[in-house]
């Protein structure tokens, strides 16, 4: 998948960052915490920042390392809570490190590494992009998706 918009959702007020996958068709929202969602932005928007942000530190750690994160997997959802791994590969050894999503996709967009989500979670948790629902809801959270942009989220 990939990061397709980043805005507030529409209920709670909170960031949400919106995950599509490669053909266009499913949509994963996932809600997000408002520092995540910032450095999320920036990495979107390739914008400069004067000090490293956490997840850039993540990123100059691992490269001074010499590991590779190869990808960030989102594959569980307990209790409305989304899990991720992030898969490390250092020394020719692959580490598998627990991770919140939002930590994952801003490591991953810096980083340049797939987002992988579980076909548990495409199932259960995406929403079709494409038919199979109610005309008027897909239209809505269609217009809803094209007018999302990252300075959404900044109150």
């Amino acid at each position: 998948m990939k990061v397709d918009k980043l805005g507030i959702d529409l209920l709670t007020h909170d960031p949400v960052v919106i995950l599509k996958d490669l053909e266009g068709k499913r949509f994963l929202p996932i809600l997000i915490g408002p520092f995540e969602a910032t450095s999320i932005a920036l990495a979107l928007e390739g914008a400069p920042v004067p000090r490293p942000l956490s997840h850039d530190l993540m990123r100059s750690m691992l490269e001074t390392l010499e590991a590779r994160l190869e990808q960030i997997v989102i594959h569980d959802i307990r209790e409305s809570t989304f899990f991720a791994k992030l898969v490390i590969r250092t020394n020719g050894e692959v580490q598998e490190i627990d991770a919140r999503p939002s930590d994952g996709i801003a490591l991953a967009l810096r980083m340049k590494a797939p987002i992988f989500v579980s076909d548990k979670i495409v199932l259960e948790e995406s929403v079709s992009g494409d038919g199979g629902g109610d005309e008027a809801d897909e239209e809505r959270f269609k217009k809803f998706i094209e007018e999302l942009k990252p300075s959404d989220f900044n109150r």
